[in-house]
């Protein structure tokens, strides 16, 4: 069974991370630039929140607020869900599907962050297990 650890070692440990007293507009600059819906808001190395494209619609233009003048730490997701490189997939997704989010940062015993994965990674890796079982069952059968 896959784990994040595999997740990082195939896609990467780069993440996009934006400081909490940012502007919003520069947050979403960030997001168009690297092609992202989602970066960290890190004060140095410490992970204190999130910001979502999800977060920008909601807050910033639902509530007519300044993407300019607000700092991504007034639409920041705070409480932010993470993984460690030793989960596993099915768990990974069972989080994302709980509580309705689409992006986990993976992040040691200490805190330090070490990737992001995405529900897309998650997918991904989901349908490469399925089909390398399907490919399994059919040798079998073949025999």
């Amino acid at each position: 069974m896959r784990t994040v650890r595999h997740l990082l070692e195939e896609k990467g440990h780069e993440v996009h991370a934006i400081d909490p007293d940012a502007a919003v507009l520069d947050a979403i600059r960030l997001m168009a630039e690297k092609q992202v819906g989602a970066v960290l808001v890190m004060r140095g190395r410490e992970l204190v929140g999130m910001l979502s494209e999800r977060d920008y619609a909601r807050k910033v233009i639902l509530a007519g607020l300044s993407s300019r003048d607000t700092p991504v730490r007034d639409i920041m997701t705070g409480d932010v869900v993470t993984v460690g490189l030793d989960d596993h997939v099915p768990g990974c997704m069972e989080i994302v599907t709980r509580k309705r989010i689409r992006h986990l940062p993976v992040v040691d015993a200490a805190g330090t962050v070490l990737g992001l994965v995405s529900i897309g990674d998650l997918v991904k890796a989901v349908i490469a297990d399925q089909q390398t079982e399907l490919e399994h069952l059919h040798s079998y059968i073949a025999g």
